[in-house]
């Protein structure tokens, strides 16, 4: 077995043959829709959308899997990434702010 199939064999089973959940495919429609278009990977209405997909699978992953800490830790980091991005977005704008947590339906 070639190691780069054999490295292909652990990723796909480890993501339970489902393949790799954020795709290019995915990443342009989150940007799409609640950015300024399809590439605008930058703006923070975008890169929350993005934080916020990523948060939902990461959660769903560690209701089966409640003793995979490192995967813990990588969420925690990524909600406070979306909490920084909000509140920047808040402070800056706060009509953008209402609408992406609207939008998302984020709490607070």
């Amino acid at each position: 077995m070639h190691a780069d199939s054999k490295a292909l064999s652990i990723h796909k089973n480890h993501l339970n043959n489902i393949g790799m959940y954020l795709t290019k495919e995915v990443k342009e429609e989150i940007f799409a829709k609640h950015g300024k278009g399809k590439n605008d990977s930058g703006s923070a209405e975008g890169q929350i959308a993005l934080f916020t997909h990523r948060i939902t699978h990461l959660t769903e992953h560690l209701k089966k899997n409640r003793k995979d800490f490192n995967t813990e830790r990588s969420l925690v980091k990524l909600v406070g990434k979306r909490r920084d991005l909000l509140d920047y977005l808040k402070k800056k704008d706060i009509m953008r702010y209402r609408a992406i947590i609207k939008e998302l339906d984020l709490r607070k």
